[in-house]
């Protein structure tokens, strides 16, 4: 065992940690070596989102102790920048120990003097984004690890706007954590009087301000009967979303009974992200049977969407999140704009990776359309700097998130499989699926396909290894791509994009980030991005061509996904 990695169990095994924690550690020493290695090699990190990682013993792990000395770190920054009374929200989802984590954030938040509007059971994420701007708090705190496997459980944090932690808050919270040292630095206890539990008195004005984003309720009252499949993935989204659709009006909601039930062994999936064929796959099922119109699935946390919708043959498909973004984008902008509700000072915000075919839609309508990095906390950041310039209408990005109105700043599948649902009755009004709509979009447009390839680099050395893929395709990066000449590198991290052909460059006006994006002269485009949560490099293709009409989407639609196989292949990605 490494000399600095014995300092860390050693400190845990005469420290003031309890029992079973103790007995866990040396059972690890005479039977898992390599498993205690791992647990305790470093110290589990406070990026800019939080905590999240595999929960268990060990500095390097999710466990009372990592959640307590985070919370003090951020309780203490909090403090810092706020006089008088701090309020903080606290929330938590289906995952094993996500209760237990709440407990112990609110207590610590207390024990400092923080008043803590904790909620008595679990709830989506975007309710707890809503609560912050409701009580007027000054942070929030939910536990979850989103749509990571069961394992795992994470910790996110919030600011008073309602949003995830943005510069300069996210690096001065992690300067906080990182002078917590010990467990003993830890408030524990000694301010229960300042928690108060919070539920349905939230829930509905949470509830009524979901109902308030339809653009057509007479459309979802004429269609009241449309069939809809929803399943929560055992998650958060039971609480809310059922109760959602109701009010919007629709009632005839099939639930998948056999993920309805909060579970955090999520034992129906391997992976409990609806991102996933295999996660849907029971719900898609059910869908086919009953006929339904549309199927919907939501994530752990509730703040990502998976929709299954019928193609063009009749058969059952699930769409990828740049799909169900462009038809929910679209559809706020074009529904606004008949309806008479438009502003000219609307605004819509996608990520650098979601789909572009989005800005041409934006463009073409007379809308403006932002770009920033991935993650729902530059769309909220950007609406609080355009706030009283420019009006919000929708945001989103292609991993399944969307953040419909102004209300909330974090991304809300509650909110989304509303509108969603709207979207699908404003179709069938018209005799019409909303396949056929996504078809029609691309005979106006143009036809954008993207794919996503996720590698994973597991253990002590897989940061180190997707650390030097970066690094090759920042140092050497390749000159055509299937073909086609490489137009442009834009290199977030050093906030420079560079002209391949004549080598002149120009600045990012983009924080930085570790993102690197080949632009080809036919408008593809490749982007490469190492995870902030995962052991994961993700990259994502996106090709683009005309579509003459519809019957020629089968054979054009096999062209475009020819094209992102053979960029796969050359680049090494299979």
């Amino acid at each position: 065992m490494e000399t600095s990695i014995q300092v860390k169990i050693d400190q845990w095994l005469n420290g003031n940690y309890d029992a079973d924690t103790k007995a866990g550690i040396r059972n690890m020493q005479s039977g898992s070596p390599e498993e205690l290695a791992d647990a305790f090699y470093k110290d589990l990190e406070f990026g800019t989102g939080g905590l999240r990682g595999i929960m268990g013993i060990g500095t390097n792990r999710m466990n009372k102790y990592t959640v307590g000395m985070a919370t003090q770190g951020y309780a203490n920054y909090l403090k810092s920048c706020f006089e008088g009374e701090i309020s903080v929200a606290v929330a938590h989802d289906c995952r094993n120990n996500s209760r237990t984590f709440a407990e112990i954030t609110a207590n610590v938040f207390a024990a400092n003097g923080i008043k803590v509007y904790l909620f008595e059971n679990l709830r989506p994420t975007p309710e707890l984004s809503f609560t912050i701007r409701h009580f007027n708090c000054k942070g929030g705190v939910v536990c979850t690890a989103s749509h990571n496997p069961k394992e795992y459980n994470g910790y996110k944090a919030y600011w008073d706007d309602g949003a995830q932690l943005v510069p300069p808050h996210d690096k001065n919270v992690i300067k906080e954590v990182q002078k917590i040292l010990s467990v003993d630095d830890v408030k524990w206890s000694g301010g229960e009087q300042l928690i108060q539990l919070i539920g349905k008195e939230v829930d509905d004005l949470y509830l009524d301000m979901v109902k308030g984003l339809s653009v057509y309720p007479d459309v979802c009252a004429a269609q009241h009967n449309l069939k809809i499949v929803y399943t929560p993935v055992h998650g958060s989204g039971i609480m809310l979303v059922p109760d959602a659709l109701k009010r919007c009006g629709f009632d005839n909601v099939h639930m998948v009974n056999a993920q309805s039930q909060p579970d955090g062994n999520f034992p129906t999936v391997v992976y409990p992200n609806p991102e996933e064929t295999e996660t849907m796959s029971i719900g898609l099922k059910q869908a086919k049977e009953l006929d339904a119109d549309i199927l919907l699935g939501t994530d752990p946390d509730a703040d990502r969407v998976g929709v299954g919708i019928k193609n063009n043959k009749g058969e059952w498909i699930l769409m990828n999140g740049n799909q169900t973004a462009l038809l929910a984008f679209n559809y706020m902008i074009e529904a606004r704009k008949a309806k008479g509700i438009a502003r000219p000072n609307d605004m819509v915000i996608k990520t650098i990776v979601t789909t572009d075919m989005i800005d041409v839609i934006a463009q073409q309508n007379g809308v403006a359309c932002y770009n920033v990095l991935t993650g729902f906390k530059w769309i909220a950041s950007l609406i609080k700097e355009k706030e009283q310039k420019e009006n919000y209408v929708i945001g989103g990005e292609e991993s399944f998130g969307l953040m419909i109105g102004n209300q909330i700043r974090d991304k809300d599948a509650v909110s989304a499989v509303t509108i969603l649902c709207e979207m699908a009755a404003y179709e069938k009004n018209k005799g019409r699926s909303l396949f056929d709509k996504l078809v029609d979009l691309y005979v106006q447009y143009g036809f954008y396909k993207e794919s996503l390839v996720s590698i994973t680099k597991k253990g002590m050395n897989g940061a180190a290894e997707i650390a030097a893929m970066m690094e090759a395709y920042r140092n050497n990066p390749p000159k055509t791509i299937d073909g086609v000449a490489v137009k442009a590198l834009l290199d977030y991290e050093k906030q420079l994009g560079t002209n391949i052909s004549d080598g002149s460059h120009w600045k990012i006006e983009l924080p930085k980030s570790n993102v690197l994006q080949f632009v080809l002269e036919d408008g593809a485009k490749i982007s490469a991005r190492p995870s902030g949560t995962e052991p994961k490099i993700k990259f994502y293709f996106s090709v683009n061509t005309s579509l003459e009409n519809a019957q020629a989407f089968d054979a054009t639609e096999k062209l475009l996904d020819a094209r992102i196989a053979r960029i796969i292949q050359e680049m090494g990605l299979q």
